[in-house]
């Protein structure tokens, strides 16, 4: 009789043990069912002339490269902010990266696309090879690598970043080099290199300063153990970049027009980065089902000239996050 109650005894845990394992993954759907989505899109055919030495810029299919963009974000359930030209200062830009980070919890995602020049201003605290900081050419000023990279730290653990970049050197966007010659014909997307030296020094107490202060935020940070994908990436950088990438929490895929050497081309309705994106993924009917960030930036590539070369670029614990169907909340 003892034995059989212990047998008895023995089988009662099984159901509670299924039971467990049925609440885990109800759970777990749950949770990605509440997940929510936010996307940012920006695009600029033209700058201020006031603050860029009499230079606008001008571009045809950056406006139209935010609204595409925006249209795929609502076709997957993701609130869009677009900020197009004159609406893309930033001012506008920098409150719609920090109102997001507030929001954003594990689990949930936010896509930024960027459609504009790219630009350089000189390196002032000596953490680049070239001596050149890249950056995005919003209308009314410059939003520096590091200062696009330090906000991105400022998401919480487990949110996932989809970054497209539709500019020149955007290769890594946050720590790119400046090609030694341009390739490719056609509109390009980079600021002339003249027009960026003369912009920095009409302006330089302002970038310096933008410059010191990211700096200085680094180094509070610099106790915590830095990001091991930014620290290989940067292997031999300064203090301050193991600082920023000590920040990091978030998972961040950047998939961007070109290689650092290269630059993207403008064109009459998209830029040719964002031209191919948008065929591949094809309104959704991208195969196969299954396919991943991986898969999605492979076929981009494949259609794109030698001329230009998407990159793929990842920071934080973004593995998981690579083998997700793009585009899914």
């Amino acid at each position: 009789m003892a034995a059989r109650r212990v047998k008895r005894a023995s089988k009662s845990k099984s159901p509670g043990t299924k039971s467990t394992t049925r609440k885990t993954a109800t759970a777990n759907r749950r949770n990605a069912a509440t997940s929510k989505g936010l996307s940012l899109h920006i695009g600029l055919n033209s700058v201020d002339p006031r603050h860029y030495a009499g230079w606008s810029g001008d571009l045809m299919a950056c406006e139209f490269d935010a609204q595409d963009m925006a249209a795929l974000a609502a076709a997957h359930n993701l609130r869009s902010t677009v900020l197009l030209t004159r609406k893309a200062t930033r001012a506008n830009v920098l409150k719609a990266l920090r109102a997001a980070a507030r929001s954003l919890k594990s689990g949930d995602l936010f896509f930024i696309t960027y459609s504009g020049h790219g630009g350089q201003i000189p390196d002032t605290s000596a953490d680049e090879d070239d001596k050149k900081d890249e950056t995005w050419c919003l209308y009314d000023a410059e939003l520096i690598d590091d200062e696009v990279y330090n906000e991105l730290a400022g998401f919480a653990a487990g949110v996932r970043l989809l970054v497209l970049s539709d500019s020149c050197h955007s290769g890594t966007v946050v720590r790119a080099r400046v090609p030694e010659t341009v390739a490719g014909t056609g509109r390009s997307k980079m600021m002339p290199p003249s027009i960026g030296m003369r912009t920095y020094t009409m302006h330089q107490t302002f970038y310096d300063g933008l410059q010191q202060r990211v700096a200085q935020e680094a180094l509070r940070a610099r106790d915590n153990n830095p990001d091991a994908a930014l620290a290989q990436l940067h292997a031999g950088s300064t203090e301050r970049l193991t600082g920023l990438a000590a920040k990091a929490k978030a998972a961040v895929i950047l998939i961007s027009g070109c290689q650092d050497n290269q630059t993207s081309l403008d064109g009459d309705h998209n830029g040719a980065f964002t031209e191919q994106l948008l065929r591949v993924w094809d309104e959704g009917r991208f195969r196969p089902k299954d396919g991943t960030y991986i898969n999605f930036h492979g076929e981009i590539k494949a259609g794109m000239p030698a001329t230009q070369t998407p990159n793929l670029f990842t920071l934080g614990p973004a593995a998981k996050f690579a083998r997700q169907r793009p585009f899914t909340v």
